[in-house]
């Protein structure tokens, strides 16, 4: 599952870059980079957790 999210968060940082290098999809995809960035970041903390 982890791997799934990373390979999310890494699509959306690819399509991030195509879009601000070509000024393409608008605002959207920087919503879904928050939203990835957010949701790697609770995975982190609640992993870490588990872990101890």
């Amino acid at each position: 599952m982890l791997s799934i999210l990373w390979a999310a968060v890494l699509f959306l940082i690819t399509l991030w870059a195509v879009g601000f290098a070509f000024h393409v999809f608008g605002n959207l995809i920087h919503i879904l980079l928050v939203a990835a960035i957010v949701v790697a970041i609770y995975n982190f903390a609640t992993s870490r957790d588990l872990r101890q």
